[in-house]
């Protein structure tokens, strides 16, 4: 089965409403330093073609139950570099027009632009994440992505095109990503709901965060003291103290707030898919 249920960390943390997701490639070629699915996906970041999708995920779509959202993508970015000559996910969007699928995509590329001509025919929300408007932080911390500004200005023509948009800030990085957060939010102040997370961390996201940013870890590191499912956190009273201004900042501008994995606080959904039509 392609098309699964959302939730694949059993998290009690995780407050998404029900959903379900589909990953049209395995890996991911943007490299982010601060990426999860490297704890779990073999290679992550070299992308590979899933074998006979489009077939057997045309199976599954004709009994899909239509009043349910499909995710794309948690574990591989939909839109990885291959994308813009393999058309794959292009193809997935076709299938979901065809059988009315109710869609919520998430992407750290601009190549979505290519098929605003499909989007703008589904039932769908379309975001971006950006983690930081500065394009050298963002360059070290996404090397193979494409910057924020092309993901920014992408998402402007699509909201022009009347599709509800969204967006991630995600991970708020301490001393780092915070310090442009403001910065970030501005850039973003045309979309309807913003869905923000701190930085956490596993051995391997910390081995790789240490190599690449040694004098930064040296203050962060001290600050993670919470364990919680797998991962290590910021110290709460920091934590929230962070979501509370982030919170302030985006609501001040008459956007929606989100948070992921925090228990802390959303409204009205903590992942966007309430703009789904």
């Amino acid at each position: 089965m392609y098309i699964r249920p959302f939730d694949p960390w059993k998290s009690k943390l995780c407050t998404c409403p029900f959903k379900y997701t589909l990953n049209p490639y395995t890996g991911c070629d943007h490299a982010c330093v601060y990426c999860y699915i490297t704890g779990y996906i073999p290679k992550a970041f070299k992308v590979r073609v899933k074998s006979n999708l489009l077939p057997q995920l045309e199976r599954e779509l004709r009994k899909f139950n239509k009043n349910f959202i499909i995710a794309m993508s948690y574990s591989s970015d939909p839109y990885p570099t291959i994308e813009r000559h393999l058309g794959i996910t292009r193809k997935v969007l076709e299938l979901f027009r065809r059988y009315n699928v109710r869609c919520l995509l998430l992407t750290k590329s601009d190549i979505f632009e290519r098929d605003i001509d499909v989007l703008k025919d589904l039932r769908c929300a379309v975001g971006i994440t950006v983690t930081t408007v500065d394009e050298e932080k963002a360059k070290l911390l996404e090397p193979n992505a494409p910057l924020p500004k092309d993901r920014i200005r992408a998402l402007k023509k699509a909201k022009k095109e009347g599709i509800p948009v969204y967006a991630r800030i995600d991970p708020i990085i301490p001393f780092y990503t915070w310090e442009d957060f403001e910065e970030t939010v501005d850039a973003l102040s045309f979309v309807s709901h913003i869905t923000v997370s701190t930085l956490k961390l596993r051995p391997d996201i910390r081995a790789r965060m240490r190599a690449k940013f040694p004098e930064l870890m040296k203050k962060l590191e001290p600050l993670y003291t919470e364990r919680m499912e797998g991962y290590t956190y910021l110290r709460k009273d920091i934590r929230f103290k962070i979501l509370d201004e982030a919170r302030r900042i985006i609501e001040g501008k008459g956007i929606t707030f989100g948070s992921c994995r925090e228990g802390y606080y959303s409204y009205p959904t903590c992942d966007g898919s309430h703009l789904v039509p």
